[in-house]
Order: structure tokens, then sequence, then C-alpha cells
């Protein structure tokens, strides 16, 4: 499949690849470094070793141990990120709260965003990946971006799932901008799912308006409008695969807890089954 030169993570300069060193993370290590190619990004790469000792030598010995034990899969990475020219570090840290370590390097840092790894075209999360996943998300970080392990984004076509929550308009946002920014773009999806015949009016009003929103900005490609009925995430995924996305972009839920377009986990259920990357976005 054809790799186009520009990317859906837009002007972005640092990204950090949160990785276990498992076959779920492969599509997150890619698309890491097509995207650090694209964007001329540094990639972080970071490990974290659940950590859970009562000692700090303890923890110093655990920590040492799972960077070894990952040694092959990271010295992988580096030869992938230097093969394509693109800026890589390395960094294995220890905590007894893997999700809260990753926003933390995620900020420390200054990334952009942050990349994980999901199960393939099965359409289930993997235990470990998929509940530190929908943890990473939890916390609030602004973007992130979770990639299935046997799909490639092309930068063609997006899916903007919305309602009316804070996270979905900065979604909203952050569609518009890949609009004006990404030369490959050729269609703009915007979806909202009504659970009841009488809510679609409301649905059709809200996608109308990005639509709006993307002619004002006198955005390139069209922009094309859903209100599909029923369960709102088997709405988003049900899209996904009739349309051939590249990516979904969601908004989170933030650390607020507020669950707006999460209501019964959305999000998560979307990653775990979707066809392509998800882009989770939190104002």
């Amino acid at each position: 499949m054809e790799r186009f030169s520009t990317s859906l993570l837009g002007e972005a300069k640092t990204l950090l690849l949160a990785t276990d060193g498992s076959r779920f993370s492969e599509g997150a290590v890619q698309e890491a470094i097509f995207f650090g190619q694209a964007c001329r990004a540094q990639v972080i790469v970071l490990h974290v070793v659940g950590v859970q000792a009562e000692s700090i030598s303890a923890a110093n010995f655990a920590v040492r141990q799972g960077q070894q034990e990952l040694a092959p899969h990271l010295d992988h990475i580096r030869a992938m990120a230097r093969d394509s020219g693109v800026a890589v570090e390395v960094v294995v840290v220890g905590s007894s709260k893997p999700e809260k370590a990753i926003v933390e390097q995620a900020r420390l840092r200054q990334a952009d965003v942050i990349l994980m790894g999901r199960h393939g075209k099965s359409g289930r999360l993997s235990l470990l990946v998929g509940k530190m996943t929908a943890k990473v998300i939890a916390q609030g970080f602004p973007r992130v971006l979770v990639a299935p392990k046997d799909f490639i984004i092309t930068g063609s076509h997006i899916l903007l799932a919305v309602n009316d929550s804070v996270n979905s308009r900065q979604a909203v946002q952050d569609a518009l901008s890949l609009g004006r920014t990404c030369a490959t773009l050729q269609r703009i999806t915007v979806l909202s799912a009504a659970k009841r015949a009488d809510q679609q009016p409301q649905a059709q009003a809200m996608v109308e308006e990005v639509c709006a929103q993307a002619r004002r900005a006198e955005l390139p490609m069209p922009c094309v409008t859903l209100t599909p009925i029923g369960d709102p995430a088997h709405c988003i995924v049900d899209a996904a695969h009739e349309l051939g996305v590249d990516m979904i972009l969601v908004g989170g839920r933030g650390r607020s807890g507020v669950v707006k377009l999460l209501q019964g986990h959305v999000t998560e259920k979307v990653i775990g089954q979707a066809p392509c990357a998800v882009l989770v976005v939190t104002a």
C-alpha cells in the first residue's frame, strides 16, 4: 500500500511511542516511524516496567531486567528509525502506575501525540494493551493515537465522530486543522449517532454545523455527513468499515471523568473494534 509523504498528525514535532514489546505494539511502532519521517519529528520510544518493589534497589533491578528483556525490540526500533532517517530516543522507566508514567513522560518531553498499540483485525482489545490504552486515555492527554497491528494509514479519508461535548468540539478543530495541513486528505466524513429516531434532527444539525465550518475554512476536500440511528460505537465502527477510512477522530473522556461521548465506554469500544487507527482528542 502506498504511503503518502504528508501525515494525519499535522505539524507534530515530538511523538511518544509507548511500547510493551508485544506484537500488539507493531502497528504503533510502524506508524511512529512513518510519522516521524513524514513530520520530521523526533520519536521518544518509552517502555514502562511495572514495579511493585518495596525498596529502591529492588525497583532499579526490575527496571534493568525489563530493559534487558526488551533490548532486541528496542534495538529493532532503533534500526528502523536509522534506516528511515528518524531521530529516536529510547527511555525505560519503572512505575507502579504505568499509565501515569506514560503521560508524565509525554508532558515532560512536550510530546504532541502519544502512540499506542492495539490488537489486530479480530476486533478485540488484548487484555494488557487494551486496559493500558484505556487508562492512558483516561489521564486526559490531548492526543492519543491507537494503531491496530495490521493497518497502514495512507492519509486520504478521516471519520470524525461528534457530539455536544467539549472534547468533541476540540476533535472538530483538530479535523479542520488536518484539512488545512494534510495535502493528501481527500475526504472528511462527519458522523453523529442518534440513539433514537427523535434525536436524529439534533445529530443532523451538529454534523451540518461542522461541515459549515469546513466550508468557511475553505477546506479543499468534501465534507460528508452521516447521522445513523443506533448504538454510537457500533455506528462509528460500521461506518469506518463501509467507508474504508484511514483514521477515526473522537473526543476523549478527560480527567473530569465526564462521560459525554464515552457513555458506555464508546471510545474504548471503538478502539477495540475499529478497522483503522483511532485518534482520541481531549481538550
